[in-house]
C-alpha cells in the first residue's frame, strides 16, 4: 500500500513538470529488442540490442555506446531523421559491466569493474583490436555493487574513476580503495586522491576543468549530492575510512566526525570533510542522480549554457544544476528539467551540433519509466521556456534570473530553509526547517529579481515556492520549485 502511494505520488510531481516539455523536441533512436551476440558484426535495420546504455561518448560525428552487458557499438549516423536508417556496428565485446566511455584521440577509454581499458582500431576496419591495460590497481570482487565508473579527464589532462563501496552482508571495504576516486598514474596504477563515496556514478567537468560526480542518497548519505571531486577531502561516508590504513593512502583524517549531529556541526569537527556544492533533496528533485553533463553548446540547446544536466534514475529524468563560486567553494541551485524519459537515465552526451543524447537502463531496479531501457535524442525548438535560469547568493539573499521577463502583478515567493543530520542511517529527512520573511525589488526590466531574506543560514539548503509566477507573456514558470546550497554567505 505504502509502495503504491510513493508511486502515484511521484507520477503525480512529474505530470507537473511538463511545461517545459515543449521547448525541447525528443525522439527515441532504440528502445526494445532481443540480445544480438558478439559475433554479429553488423546492425540490420529491424533487428535489435537489448540498449542497456552504460556509458556514451564521440569520436568526430561517430557515437559510441556502451551496454553494460560488455559490448560497445558504434552509431556512424545518430542525427538521421528517422531511426529506421541508423548505421551501427559492433565495435568492441567481452567487457566487465563497463560503466563509462571516454574519447582519446581515436582510441577509446572504457572503465570496467577491473580496469580501465585503452580500445584501438589498429587496421582501421571499425572494431577494435587491441585492448589495452590503461589503469587498474584496485580491490575487483564478485560484490554486486562493487561497480566502478569513470574515466573522466580534468583540465590538467588527469583521467579520475570513482569506485562503488561493497554493500551488503558479503561486502568487504576494508582494502582496495573501496569509496574512494582516483587518478590513473603514469605507470598506470590507480593513485589515490579523496574518498568517503558510496555510489559516485557519474561524473562530469565544467567549463574550468574541474570535476564534478554525483553520489547516491543511502548509509551517512541523507540525500543526493553532487560534489566537487579533487584531491584530499573526505566526503562523509565512513565505510570507506579503512584504506586510510593502507600505506599508499594520500592522508588520513585530523579527526573523525560525530554521527547524529546536523551536517554543519559535523563539516565543523573535520577539516578534511567537505558538504556537496548542491543537495539535490529526496523526492523533490529526484531519488537517485546518476550523470553529469556540461551544456556548452553556445545556445543550441537554450538559455543554460554553462550549466550541468544530472540524470535521474529512478524518475527517469533530468534536472539541471547552475553553480558558483563563493570564498573559492563551489555552492549552487538546482532545478527540476525534463521528465517521462521511457527508463531511468544514466548516460547524458552532447553531440557538437547541440543535441544531448539519453542513455538509459533500470538494470534489474525500479523506475518511473515503463521501458527497461533505451537511447534517446533531445533538441532545442528554439523556443524559451519561462524558468528560473539561475539563483545567485548574496549577502542578505539571493538573486534570481530569468528567462524572460517577469510580470511583476504576479510575483510571489515563499523561501524556506532546512538542513540535514549527519548520519550511518541509510537516508535522513529535513532538519530544522525554517520559514523566512523576504522582500522583493524586481530589476533589469523584469528578468532578475532581488530577494531579502532575513536570518540567512549557512550550512542550510534554501527552498524557492514560486506558485504563481507568470512571464510578461502570461506563461507559467516550466517548473515549480528550485533549491539553493548555502554553504558559505558571501561576504561574511
Amino acid at each position: 500500500m505504502k509502495i503504491s502511494f510513493l508511486i502515484l505520488l511521484l507520477a503525480f510531481c512529474t505530470a507537473l513538470l511538463l511545461q517545459a516539455e515543449k521547448s525541447y523536441e525528443r525522439m527515441e533512436l532504440l528502445t526494445t529488442g532481443v540480445i544480438m551476440h558478439s559475433r554479429d558484426k553488423q546492425w540490420k535495420p529491424g533487428e535489435g540490442i537489448t540498449m542497456e546504455v552504460s556509458g556514451m561518448t564521440w569520436v568526430q560525428d561517430v557515437l559510441f555506446v556502451a551496454i553494460r552487458k560488455g559490448e560497445i557499438w558504434r552509431i556512424e549516423n545518430p542525427h538521421v531523421a528517422d531511426r529506421k536508417d541508423l548505421s551501427m556496428s559492433l565495435f568492441a565485446s567481452g567487457l566487465h559491466e563497463p560503466l563509462g566511455l571516454l574519447a582519446d584521440g581515436n582510441d577509446i577509454l572504457v572503465t570496467q569493474r577491473s580496469e580501465v581499458t585503452r580500445l584501438r582500431d589498429r587496421n582501421g576496419d571499425g572494431r577494435a583490436d587491441a585492448y589495452l591495460t590503461e589503469g587498474d590497481g584496485w580491490n575487483v570482487s564478485g560484490n554486486y555493487h562493487a561497480y566502478a565508473y569513470g574515466p573522466e579527464r580534468d583540465g590538467e589532462g588527469n583521467v579520475w574513476v570513482t569506485l562503488n563501496l561493497g554493500m551488503g552482508p558479503l561486502a568487504n571495504n576494508k582494502f582496495g580503495w573501496r569509496g574512494w576516486g582516483g587518478i590513473i598514474g603514469r605507470n598506470g596504477k590507480f593513485v589515490p586522491k579523496s574518498f568517503g563515496m558510496r555510489s559516485p556514478c557519474g561524473l562530469g567537468r565544467n567549463r574550468e576543468g574541474d570535476v564534478f560526480f554525483t553520489d547516491q542518497q543511502g548509509t551517512w548519505i541523507p540525500a543526493t549530492p553532487l560534489y566537487h571531486l579533487r584531491p584530499g577531502v573526505f566526503y562523509g561516508n565512513q565505510e570507506s575510512l579503512a584504506s586510510t590504513e593502507h600505506p599508499d593512502a594520500p592522508f588520513r583524517l585530523t579527526k573523525k566526525p560525530r554521527p547524529n549531529q546536523p551536517y554543519g556541526k559535523a563539516l565543523a569537527e573535520c577539516p578534511e570533510f567537505v558538504p556537496p556544492a548542491v543537495w539535490l533533496p529526496y523526492n523533490k528533485m529526484g531519488r537517485s542522480a546518476t550523470d553529469v553533463e556540461l551544456i556548452d553548446q553556445s545556445g543550441k540547446f537554450g538559455p543554460f549554457d554553462g550549466q550541468f544536466l544530472v540524470g535521474e534514475f529512478t524518475n527517469s529524468s533530468i534536472n539541471r544544476v547552475f553553480l558558483e563560486k563563493v570564498k573559492g567553494d563551489y555552492q549552487g541551485a538546482c532545478f527540476p528539467f525534463l521528465s517521462e524519459f521511457p527508463a531511468a537515465v544514466v548516460r547524458l552526451s552532447f553531440s557538437k551540433e547541440g543535441t544531448l543524447f539519453v542513455g538509459m537502463t533500470n538494470r534489474g531496479w525500479s523506475s518511473l519509466g515503463t521501458r527497461s531501457y533505451g537511447l534517446e535524442r533531445v533538441r532545442f525548438s528554439g523556443e524559451t521556456p519561462f524558468a528560473i535560469q539561475r539563483i545567485e547568493a548574496l549577502e542578505n539573499g539571493f538573486r534570481l534570473r530569468f528567462t524572460q521577463p517577469v510580470n511583476p502583478e504576479s510575483f510571489s515567493l515563499e523561501v524556506n530553509s532546512f538542513t540535514y543530520e549527519y548520519s550511518p542511517r541509510y537516508g535522513g529527512p529535513e532538519k530544522d526547517a525554517k520559514s523566512h520573511p523576504i522582500s522583493f525589488e524586481i530589476k533589469e526590466g523584469g528578468l532578475s529579481v532581488r530577494v531579502k531574506v532575513e536570518n540567512m543560514r549557512p550550512d542550510h539548503v534554501f527552498e524557492f515556492v514560486t506558485d504563481g509566477i507568470q512571464s510578461v507573456k502570461g506563461q507559467a514558470l516550466s517548473h515549480k520549485g528550485a533549491w539553493y546550497t548555502l554553504n558559505q554567505i558571501p561576504g561574511k
